[in-house]
């Protein structure tokens, strides 16, 4: 008789937006005429901007036509948006990352979960907490993460780096020796960033003690400060301890497009063995690469109009990013992010758990955020908000808030 994944079994409930959505479904079944604001999932609202529309609708047309007609996609990804990224991403901030140190897929999710594949079982991982649940759920699946106690809502075989108003949400580095290092920053879900200098220290330390880090760059675009590095690979010695995650989700707003990249150094290695040979062979008999379609769409947001278009944009969403954090500030709440990313995280008032402040906010006033404790036990007593609502939403539910 055939057998499965026991590793699935050990996953505690089901994946957290999906745990939101059947809530929110509930609710409003039960309330139909109720408004309700979303400002949970991580989900952008604002349209393409018109240069990357421009490119779908020019690319579609050369599907039509034999002599333009494009089938499977190269294995690493086709060579303009490659090179695009290599230049714009990298080369312009001085980093040596190459055109063919870039992977294209469909997206940081899928990468983020996949990159743990190429590495063995026995590897130990640490992780922020609060955390991105993908990183751990992952692990999970793949049998890497050891036990799970529900009472603690850690996992044994798991390091976490906690993540606290005491270190202002920058992780410190660990004192049990990892082997795969989860960074990102600015950081899902706390919005917190981290400086150059910082940054540098975990790249010295992987080094040192021969360790990977997995780096999330997914929010890089809302970076608004100088000091805090828009790529790890700004620091000296990231080409030989560093796999980059890109997306083009919340900076160009392909979250229903679907466009990513990972980004692996031939200088990374384990022995003699290049980790970029490995990826790129789980890369080419795994994937078929993201449409032609939208790839030509992806290089588009290089182009002056779509820069400045997308600038735009970042801006839009960090206006509302702004309107939380100040509106919650002025109505008592403790709150940080929403200065280098799109995310408020706060706490919950009046010791209340962080699902009871998710089942507050939703019931009293009809507006939809995460529970902290989704993202990790030092996640208890805290809540996100994002900024990826309409402008008018993202008043209301501020206004919402401040009469509760």
């Amino acid at each position: 008789m055939f057998k499965i994944n026991e590793n699935y079994l050990k996953l505690p409930g089901s994946y957290l937006f999906s745990t939101i959505a059947k809530k929110v479904a509930a609710y409003t079944e039960a309330n139909p005429d109720r408004s309700i604001i979303r400002l949970g999932i991580g989900d952008v609202t604002q349209p393409l901007a018109p240069a990357i529309i421009d490119a779908l609708h020019s690319a579609v047309d050369e599907m039509a036509h034999a002599e333009t007609f494009h089938g499977y996609a190269p294995d690493l990804g086709y060579e303009f948006l490659r090179s695009a990224m290599a230049k714009n991403d990298y080369q312009s901030r001085g980093c040596e990352i190459q055109a063919d140190e870039i992977f294209i897929s469909d997206g940081a999710k899928g990468d983020s979960g996949n990159i743990q594949e190429i590495f063995d079982q026995d590897n130990k991982i640490a992780v922020c907490d609060p955390v991105y649940p993908v990183y751990v759920d992952t692990n999970v699946m793949a049998g890497r993460t050891g036990t799970y106690d529900p009472k603690s809502e850690v996992w044994s075989d798991v390091i976490y780096m906690p993540c606290t108003v005491d270190n202002h949400f920058v992780p410190e580095l660990p004192k049990e020796v990892p082997d795969l290092i989860y960074l990102c920053f600015p950081n899902n879900p706390t919005g917190s960033a981290i400086t150059k200098d910082q940054l540098q220290v975990w790249v010295d330390y992987a080094n040192q003690k021969g360790s990977v880090i997995i780096y999330d760059a997914a929010y890089e675009a809302y970076i608004s400060e100088d000091d805090v590095p828009h790529t790890i690979f700004e620091c000296e010695g990231a080409r030989t301890c560093a796999i980059e995650l890109r997306s083009f989700s919340k900076n160009a707003g392909f979250t229903g497009v679907r466009l990513g990249a990972t980004v692996i150094p031939k200088e990374l290695r384990c022995g003699d063995v290049m980790l970029h040979s490995l990826w790129a062979r789980r890369h080419g008999t795994k994937y078929n690469g993201a449409p032609y379609i939208v790839q030509k769409a992806g290089e588009a947001v290089y182009s002056e109009a779509g820069k400045a278009q997308l600038k735009e944009q970042i801006a839009y969403y960090m206006r509302n990013a702004k309107t939380i954090y100040g509106g919650l500030r002025e109505a008592g709440y403790t709150v940080s992010g929403g200065v280098n990313s799109p995310y408020i995280w706060l706490k919950t008032p009046d010791n209340m758990t962080s699902w009871e402040f998710f089942d507050y906010l939703l019931t009293k006033v009809g507006v939809v955020g995460t529970p902290g404790s989704g993202f990790g036990p030092s996640g208890e007593g805290y809540f996100r908000l994002t900024a990826f609502g309409t402008y008018e939403n993202t008043l209301a539910a501020v206004e919402r808030i401040k009469h509760l």
